[in-house]
């Protein structure tokens, strides 16, 4: 999964990549790869190799294709960066579960009873037979505690990194002018970056600025005017529903929508933002907050599963299914000028504690203690 159109795993991907190729220059690396990501990757060192599989994630040849060149390739220890590994594979692995997600918010997907059953079969193959599971968070590690009773000896707490390139900038009216002719951005405003799923609660915040919008025009009790900024490819299945509550709640000259965007594109967004949000119901670690702070923009952010882990005492956070108070914390972070400050400079601490080069260190560590391991 090597690839920006897997968002967080692809960026996890790249990264740990990137990690290993500092830290070691003794062992063989061999980074299984589909196309186009086969014919765009190339090897950080002398001591990566690439191969093609060309399987299709979670489907039939992924099981078979996959694993017959898993099996040729004879390796020590193979990383699995999802759940999603060939069941019959037997030779040492670690697995890197992001989330469960699917366990707890299958929303429209994988709701038929064999799409359920295959997806509990290999996450818990996956889980059961690795040497070590890697968890993103603590929460995750809870989480497969509670869902899948994996021991807690087995699960390793390894958290995500924060990319040097997001880093504190003063936005520019030549900024500003650019994201203006290019998205249409012509005030302040509120960004969210993410996949469009239902645990994203996406739709939540829309509701959250609609009542903002209605009590700044009704009242003045908060004042706000500006915009609303959603990144992200809209997925098929659930966007419908979010360009129906768009126009529902008459957002459309407020909500703009970017589709997936480049990574300098995305640093733009994030350095011009005014308020980042972060209103999921469920998130394995949460990125965008750390990638929000780390830019020096002030977030407001849900206080569900692994997000009070990650961003600490540098959010504002809110209950995701009240309505009210997710609004009510968005103006709060948009207008009030010390919490803005005091928001910013615990954001600044915060990323400090999480390193793409940390990760790939520990990870590095794991693999050489499973290979150890009888």
């Amino acid at each position: 999964m090597y690839s920006s159109g897997f968002t967080g795993i692809g960026r996890y991907v790249a990264e740990l990549i990137r990690g290993l190729a500092r830290l070691d220059e003794d062992d063989e690396f061999v980074i299984f790869l589909n196309s186009p990501e086969f014919e765009d990757f190339v090897p950080p060192a002398a001591n990566f190799r690439k191969v093609r599989v060309d399987a299709g994630h979670y489907s039939f040849a992924e099981q078979t294709r996959f694993l017959r060149i898993l099996r040729r390739e004879k390796c020590d220890i193979v990383h699995f960066t999802h759940f999603n590994s060939p069941l019959f594979y037997r030779r040492p692995f670690v697995t890197t579960i992001h989330d469960l997600t699917l366990s707890k918010y299958p929303g429209k997907k994988m709701n038929d009873f064999l799409h359920r059953a295959a997806y509990n079969l290999v996450l818990r193959n996956s889980v059961r037979k690795s040497k070590k599971a890697i968890a993103v968070s603590a929460n995750t590690k809870s989480d497969l505690i509670d869902i899948l009773g994996t021991p807690a000896k087995k699960i390793q707490v390894v958290h995500n990194g924060v990319g040097r390139e997001f880093i504190p900038s003063f936005p520019t009216e030549l900024s500003r002018r650019q994201l203006n002719q290019k998205f249409g951005i012509a005030k302040s405003y509120f960004l969210y970056t993410g996949v469009w799923r239902e645990h994203k609660n996406i739709l939540g915040m829309l509701d959250a600025l609609a009542l903002l919008k209605k009590q700044s025009l009704s009242s003045r009790k908060w004042g706000w005017d500006g915009e609303l900024v959603i990144t992200g490819r809209p997925n098929p299945v659930y966007a419908p529903e979010i360009l129906a509550k768009i126009r529902e709640l008459q957002l459309e000259k407020i909500v703009i929508r970017t589709d997936l965007v480049s990574d300098s594109d995305l640093l733009q967004l994030y350095q011009n933002a005014r308020v980042f949000v972060f209103p999921s119901f469920y998130e394995g670690f949460g990125l965008p907050p750390l990638e929000a702070m780390a830019c020096g923009v002030p977030v407001a952010a849900s206080n569900s599963s692994s997000i009070p882990e990650i961003c600490g005492d540098a959010a504002e956070f809110f209950d995701p299914k009240n309505t009210s108070e997710m609004a009510e914390k968005m103006a709060q972070v948009w207008m009030d000028e010390s919490l803005r400050q005091k928001l910013v400079a615990a954001g600044s601490r915060r990323v400090l504690n999480f390193s793409w080069q940390k990760m790939a260190k520990e990870t590095l560590e794991i693999y050489r203690a499973a290979v150890l391991q009888k």
